[in-house]
């Protein structure tokens, strides 16, 4: 068995904002190593149903539901089934939800898993059961799909060039590894002057592609926003700027904050909605010295906040 470390990025902040109270109804969309949920189940005497798409996660959560009996519950399943999950468990409204998103340091960490090329193992990249593999895609989607994918969503330069070289080698080889991927990624992206390793953009789409990353948070947060009580808070840490964005542009439209129309286009004339949120974070919280320095995987979290206002 692999000795795994999990060190929870901006619990104490996250927790901090939430403002569990006792006799509260939360979710933690986004279980993982527990460390969110033990937090909150520590401070009040609250209700916590957690989700994770993850067999391993859930697995742990529920070794975790002797130590809170009749307050906690672990639930199989994505973060874009929220509203389902919940309405199966007589859960129709919230008090409070938070989601550390993206990959965990128990997946990243494991070899078997293939997230991370930093150890040799099978090139799957899948959070949870059924998905299409990692190896599938490099090794089956045309050249100008892996393209994009790279593109949109690594945000990498030389997207064509990484594509174009997997789909050359792939007609002599079809890639099973991680290594072997990430040699063919660095023998045709240069080293840029951050120190992040050529292969660490192509990685991460691939992993967004495999686990349709970017819909499940969409739809996750549209459906926690509509679960919330007046004065829950709906509480979010992303690790990149993909993520960040889609985090920060929808906080944004429930609290009113978009731009405004031009006054050249009919819809400037009609009544706006009124906005449903405040935003408690009017700019992201980011990690401090300290916890960079203990955990440097932290370096890109961002922490955004909104509540719901009164009806």
């Amino acid at each position: 068995m692999t000795e795994f470390s999990h060190i929870p990025v901006l619990r104490g902040e996250a927790v901090s904002m939430l403002r569990p109270r006792d006799g509260g109804v939360y979710l933690d969309g986004t279980f993982g190593g527990g460390g969110y949920a033990r937090a909150i189940l520590e401070v009040a005497d609250c209700r916590l149903i957690a989700i994770d798409r993850d067999p391993a996660a859930v697995a742990r959560g529920r070794e975790m539901m002797a130590a809170y009996p009749g307050r906690f519950e672990i639930c199989h399943g994505r973060i874009s089934e929220i509203a389902e999950l919940l309405a199966a468990r007589g859960v129709l409204a919230l008090d409070g939800a938070v989601f550390d998103l993206g990959v965990s340091s128990y997946q990243i960490d494991d070899p078997a898993r293939g997230f991370s090329f930093r150890h040799d193992g099978p090139l799957d990249m899948r959070m949870g059961d059924g998905e299409k593999t990692a190896a599938a895609l490099v090794n089956f989607c045309p050249e100008s799909e892996l393209a994009d994918i790279f593109y949109e969503f690594g945000e990498e330069k030389a997207a064509r060039r990484v594509a174009k070289a997997i789909v050359e080698r792939r007609r002599v080889q079809k890639f099973t590894t991680t290594a072997d991927l990430a040699g063919v990624i660095r023998s045709v992206v240069r080293p840029d002057k951050s120190g992040l390793d050529p292969a660490t953009r192509s990685f991460q789409a691939l992993r967004i592609a495999v686990n349709d990353e970017l819909g499940d948070v969409a739809a996750a947060l549209e459906q926690a926003a509509e679960l919330l009580n007046p004065g829950g808070r709906l509480v979010v840490v992303s690790f990149h700027s993909l993520e960040d964005r889609i985090v920060k542009q929808f906080f944004a439209a429930q609290a009113g904050r978009l731009p405004g129309a031009s006054r050249h286009d009919p819809a400037g004339l009609m009544a706006q909605a009124k906005p449903r949120f405040t935003l408690v974070t009017k700019s992201p919280v980011t990690p401090g010295a300290a916890e960079l320095n203990a955990n440097p995987r932290a370096r890109s979290a961002k922490l955004r906040v909104m509540e719901r206002l009164a009806a």
